[in-house]
């Protein structure tokens, strides 16, 4: 591996289920508008694919049920929680300007 290749593999971080949950979280973050999209200036909605990443993370916590750390579990299970709750919040304010 050339030296420029093997410094930008050095940069990543351990990839391991936390950091796996953790981009997934931040994806669903930046499509609820709550965290800045890496291409754009100001953060952007998108409600569908928020809730596709929201239920990728329901579906990992399903297939994963009983093979996870007990920190694994409270992890996702709390990353779940806050997603799914800020996606209701917004969702509802949605209809409320629609109506």
């Amino acid at each position: 591996m050339s030296g420029k290749g093997k410094e930008a593999a050095d940069e990543q971080p351990k990839l391991d289920f936390a950091t796996f949950i953790l981009s997934l979280s931040h994806s669903a973050l930046m499509h609820l508008g709550e965290a800045p999209h890496p291409d754009e200036d100001a953060p952007k909605k998108d409600l569908a694919l928020a809730r596709q990443t929201i239920d990728m993370l329901g579906m990992l916590e399903d297939k994963t049920r009983g093979n996870l750390t007990g920190d694994e579990e409270r992890m996702l299970s709390q990353v779940l929680y806050d997603l799914r709750m800020r996606f209701v919040e917004l969702s509802k304010a949605e209809q409320g300007k629609k109506a």
